[in-house]
């Protein structure tokens, strides 16, 4: 099937986050850079992206974004083999390198900026009439090309993708007082944000300039009020990385060989 050329589309990824709620494993690590089996979940989000054709990217930094640029200037030294010549001071690497064909602008937005803020700080690294937006922890099988057509067809300011989760808790069905049927983490009816837009270039100049900007406030409130935003709807796999819970739950699906938003590379069919 032919795929449109995104090459030229920026994706903004919001990497500026503290990931409180991971306790001790983001004391020394920005959530971005936990691993979900080899690679940090960044990487397998940029990757989804890559499949698709998408080579530009906009990472939003803040807390601990020097180990970010890091992770990705030592990519090689961290993965393959490696001869030290001492003698002569000459490092060499050994083998064949994974190739990627993807330019990486490190945008430092913060270290205590709210999103929506960050997204409005790299305006100046935006060099296309529109770009994608999606958060450093949230992965999908949602397919990015059909979204993209999705958005420009309909032609507003944003799309924002709308998925459907599972409750946390069981589900009563209680008739007279007795309960007639237990439904163990049903799903939910409404449709919540699967944190994956499409924004026209234009929605950068409705962002307020304040430190404190939420996107998913003023901004994206300001789109739904005016009738620029709509919404499209995944109904395949979509798991955000909140807590240590759904950590434990990304690894167990990548090592039982379940890991839907692994897809392979850029021109193969999945």
């Amino acid at each position: 099937m032919h795929r449109p050329d995104l090459s030229a589309v920026p994706v903004v990824i919001l990497c500026g986050g503290e990931g409180t709620r991971f306790g001790p494993m983001t004391q020394d690590t920005p959530k971005p850079l936990l691993s979900i089996g080899k690679e940090p979940i960044l990487m397998h989000i940029m990757r989804h992206y890559a499949h698709y054709g998408f080579r530009k990217f906009i990472l939003c930094l803040g807390y601990k974004g020097l180990m970010i640029k890091e992770y990705f200037l030592d990519r090689e030294l961290r993965q393959r083999d490696m001869r030290l010549h001492m003698a002569e001071g000459r490092q060499e690497f050994l083998g064949q390198s994974e190739r990627l064909d993807w330019e990486i602008t490190f945008a430092e937005t913060g270290a205590t900026t709210q999103t929506g803020a960050r997204v409005r700080r790299i305006a100046e690294h935006v060099d296309a009439d529109r770009f994608c937006l999606t958060y450093g922890d949230g992965v999908s099988d949602i397919d990015l090309a059909a979204q993209m057509a999705f958005h420009r067809a309909h032609g507003r300011i944003g799309t924002l993708t709308g998925v459907r989760t599972r409750s946390q808790f069981g589900e009563l069905v209680v008739e007279g007082g007795a309960v007639r049927a237990f439904v163990e983490k049903p799903p939910v009816a409404s449709l919540v944000n699967g944190g994956f837009f499409v924004f026209e270039r234009a929605f950068l100049d409705l962002i307020p300039d304040d430190p404190a900007c939420i996107l998913e406030q003023d901004p994206l409130e300001g789109l739904a009020a005016a009738d620029q935003l709509q919404v499209y709807e995944h109904g395949g796999f979509w798991q955000c990385m909140d807590t240590f819970k759904d950590y434990r739950l990304l690894n167990g699906l990548l090592d039982g060989g379940k890991a839907p938003w692994v897809m392979p590379p850029h021109g193969q069919p999945v």
